[in-house]
Protein backbone atom coordinates (compact mmCIF):
# COMPACT_ATOMS: atom_id res chain seq x y z
CA UNK A 1 0.00 0.00 0.00
CA UNK A 2 2.40 2.57 0.94
CA UNK A 3 5.01 1.96 -2.72
CA UNK A 4 1.26 2.51 -4.25
CA UNK A 5 0.66 5.38 -2.59
CA UNK A 6 4.35 6.54 -3.54
CA UNK A 7 4.15 6.28 -6.99
CA UNK A 8 0.51 7.63 -7.93
CA UNK A 9 1.32 10.76 -5.29
CA UNK A 10 5.52 11.03 -7.06
CA UNK A 11 3.73 10.55 -10.80
CA UNK A 12 0.78 12.84 -10.20
CA UNK A 13 2.82 15.99 -8.29
CA UNK A 14 5.32 15.77 -10.87
CA UNK A 15 2.85 16.40 -13.05
CA UNK A 16 1.66 18.91 -11.47
CA UNK A 17 4.59 20.60 -11.05
CA UNK A 18 6.52 20.48 -14.49
CA UNK A 19 6.07 24.03 -15.24
CA UNK A 20 8.01 24.65 -11.41
CA UNK A 21 10.84 22.21 -12.75
CA UNK A 22 10.60 24.49 -16.09
CA UNK A 23 11.04 27.27 -14.09
CA UNK A 24 13.58 26.22 -12.17
CA UNK A 25 15.88 24.89 -14.78
CA UNK A 26 15.72 28.40 -16.28
CA UNK A 27 16.71 30.31 -13.66
CA UNK A 28 19.71 27.77 -12.71
CA UNK A 29 21.22 28.25 -16.32
CA UNK A 30 20.72 31.74 -15.51
CA UNK A 31 22.40 32.06 -12.00
CA UNK A 32 25.25 30.26 -12.29
CA UNK A 33 27.07 27.33 -14.59
CA UNK A 34 26.84 23.70 -14.01
CA UNK A 35 24.46 21.13 -14.32
CA UNK A 36 20.57 21.71 -13.50
CA UNK A 37 20.39 18.43 -10.87
CA UNK A 38 23.09 17.66 -8.42
CA UNK A 39 23.61 13.86 -7.89
CA UNK A 40 24.91 12.71 -3.93
CA UNK A 41 25.66 9.19 -3.25
CA UNK A 42 23.43 8.57 0.08
CA UNK A 43 22.59 5.36 1.84
CA UNK A 44 19.67 3.99 1.43
CA UNK A 45 17.94 0.54 2.73
CA UNK A 46 20.17 -2.01 3.87
CA UNK A 47 22.86 0.27 3.61
CA UNK A 48 22.46 0.26 -0.17
CA UNK A 49 24.12 3.22 -1.99
CA UNK A 50 21.90 5.22 -4.50
CA UNK A 51 22.36 8.31 -5.98
CA UNK A 52 20.15 11.24 -4.48
CA UNK A 53 18.57 13.72 -6.77
CA UNK A 54 18.29 17.22 -6.29
CA UNK A 55 18.53 21.05 -7.91
CA UNK A 56 21.97 22.61 -7.81
CA UNK A 57 22.13 24.90 -5.25
CA UNK A 58 25.64 25.41 -5.26
CA UNK A 59 28.38 26.41 -7.03
CA UNK A 60 30.27 23.78 -9.07
CA UNK A 61 32.70 21.61 -6.62
CA UNK A 62 31.57 23.59 -3.43
CA UNK A 63 30.93 19.48 -1.83
CA UNK A 64 35.35 19.71 -1.60
CA UNK A 65 34.74 22.44 1.22
CA UNK A 66 32.62 20.03 3.77
CA UNK A 67 29.36 18.59 2.97
CA UNK A 68 27.36 20.61 5.33
CA UNK A 69 25.92 23.55 5.05
CA UNK A 70 25.89 26.27 7.44
CA UNK A 71 23.90 29.27 7.58
CA UNK A 72 21.98 31.34 5.03
CA UNK A 73 25.97 33.57 4.12
CA UNK A 74 27.09 30.13 3.15
CA UNK A 75 29.33 31.48 0.22
CA UNK A 76 28.88 28.61 -1.54
CA UNK A 77 25.55 28.63 -2.35
CA UNK A 78 23.82 30.53 -5.24
CA UNK A 79 21.72 33.43 -5.30
CA UNK A 80 18.73 31.22 -6.53
CA UNK A 81 20.31 28.16 -4.90
CA UNK A 82 19.51 29.90 -1.35
CA UNK A 83 15.42 30.57 -2.26
CA UNK A 84 15.37 26.96 -3.28
CA UNK A 85 16.82 25.41 -0.42
CA UNK A 86 14.40 27.76 2.29
CA UNK A 87 11.27 26.51 0.63
CA UNK A 88 12.87 22.91 0.39
CA UNK A 89 12.27 23.26 -3.43
CA UNK A 90 15.75 21.90 -4.15
CA UNK A 91 13.96 18.49 -2.75
CA UNK A 92 11.64 17.88 -5.33
CA UNK A 93 13.75 15.93 -7.70
CA UNK A 94 13.81 13.51 -5.48
CA UNK A 95 10.26 12.67 -6.26
CA UNK A 96 12.64 10.98 -9.16
CA UNK A 97 14.41 8.70 -6.56
CA UNK A 98 10.69 7.63 -5.30
CA UNK A 99 9.36 6.66 -8.92
CA UNK A 100 12.48 4.70 -9.37
CA UNK A 101 12.16 2.79 -5.86
CA UNK A 102 15.40 3.77 -4.29
CA UNK A 103 13.23 6.47 -1.77
CA UNK A 104 10.01 6.63 -0.56
CA UNK A 105 7.96 10.10 0.18
CA UNK A 106 8.28 9.73 3.88
CA UNK A 107 11.18 7.66 5.74
CA UNK A 108 14.20 8.38 7.39
CA UNK A 109 16.12 10.85 5.29
CA UNK A 110 19.41 9.22 4.02
CA UNK A 111 22.72 10.49 4.88
CA UNK A 112 26.24 10.24 3.55
CA UNK A 113 28.46 7.17 4.06
CA UNK A 114 30.95 9.19 6.22
CA UNK A 115 28.10 9.78 9.11
CA UNK A 116 26.55 6.57 8.49
CA UNK A 117 29.61 4.79 9.20
CA UNK A 118 29.65 6.05 12.93
CA UNK A 119 25.99 5.05 13.48
CA UNK A 120 26.12 2.16 16.70
CA UNK A 121 23.77 -0.85 16.02
CA UNK A 122 20.93 0.87 17.58
CA UNK A 123 21.15 3.65 15.02
CA UNK A 124 21.32 1.42 12.21
CA UNK A 125 17.93 0.49 12.77
CA UNK A 126 17.08 3.28 10.62
CA UNK A 127 18.22 1.73 7.46
CA UNK A 128 16.18 -1.01 7.84
CA UNK A 129 13.15 0.92 6.17
CA UNK A 130 13.48 3.09 3.14
CA UNK A 131 15.08 6.42 3.61
CA UNK A 132 12.44 9.46 2.26
CA UNK A 133 11.96 12.84 1.54
CA UNK A 134 11.00 13.90 4.79
CA UNK A 135 10.35 13.04 8.20
CA UNK A 136 9.44 13.79 11.82
CA UNK A 137 13.63 14.96 11.92
CA UNK A 138 13.35 16.82 8.98
CA UNK A 139 9.69 19.14 10.38
CA UNK A 140 11.90 19.33 14.01
CA UNK A 141 14.91 20.47 12.09
CA UNK A 142 13.85 22.45 9.77
CA UNK A 143 16.18 25.63 10.23
CA UNK A 144 19.48 23.11 10.64
CA UNK A 145 21.27 25.02 8.47
CA UNK A 146 20.69 28.40 10.71
CA UNK A 147 22.07 25.88 13.87
CA UNK A 148 25.05 24.92 12.61
CA UNK A 149 25.86 28.17 11.86
CA UNK A 150 25.32 29.21 15.79
CA UNK A 151 28.16 26.94 16.93
CA UNK A 152 32.11 27.37 16.61
CA UNK A 153 32.21 23.27 15.20
CA UNK A 154 29.43 22.94 13.02
CA UNK A 155 30.76 19.61 11.88
CA UNK A 156 31.09 18.22 15.88
CA UNK A 157 27.86 19.87 16.70
CA UNK A 158 26.49 17.82 13.99
CA UNK A 159 27.82 14.58 14.68
CA UNK A 160 27.20 14.63 18.65
CA UNK A 161 23.83 16.38 18.55
CA UNK A 162 21.92 16.62 15.88
CA UNK A 163 22.96 13.27 14.10
CA UNK A 164 21.66 11.52 18.02
CA UNK A 165 18.89 13.58 17.88
CA UNK A 166 17.46 13.11 14.35
CA UNK A 167 18.15 9.75 15.17
CA UNK A 168 15.87 9.28 17.84
CA UNK A 169 13.16 10.92 15.77
CA UNK A 170 13.57 8.10 12.87
CA UNK A 171 13.59 5.43 14.94
CA UNK A 172 10.02 6.61 16.45
CA UNK A 173 9.47 6.22 12.84
CA UNK A 174 10.59 2.80 11.97
CA UNK A 175 8.63 1.57 15.59
CA UNK A 176 5.87 3.10 14.76
CA UNK A 177 4.68 3.91 10.93
CA UNK A 178 1.47 3.64 8.49
CA UNK A 179 -0.23 5.27 5.81
CA UNK A 180 -2.22 7.59 8.08
CA UNK A 181 1.45 8.65 10.03
CA UNK A 182 3.14 9.23 6.35
CA UNK A 183 0.15 11.45 5.31
CA UNK A 184 0.37 13.41 9.01
CA UNK A 185 4.37 14.22 8.48
CA UNK A 186 3.82 15.10 4.83
CA UNK A 187 0.96 17.70 6.11
CA UNK A 188 3.33 18.77 8.90
CA UNK A 189 6.36 19.52 6.07
CA UNK A 190 4.10 21.61 4.02
CA UNK A 191 3.41 23.84 7.15
CA UNK A 192 6.31 23.81 8.52
CA UNK A 193 7.83 25.46 5.42
CA UNK A 194 4.95 27.32 4.20
CA UNK A 195 5.20 29.03 8.08
CA UNK A 196 9.12 29.20 7.69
Amino acid sequence: MKRLFDVLFAISTLFFLAPVFFVVAILLRLDSSGPIYYKQVRVGLKQKPFRLIKFRTMYLNAEKHGLLTVGDADCRVTRIGYWLRKYKVDELPQLFNVLIGDMSLVGPRPEVAKYVALYDPEQQRVLSVKPGITDWASIAFVNESQLLAGTDDPEAFYIHTIIPLKINQNLRYVDHHSLWIDLKIISCTLRSIILK
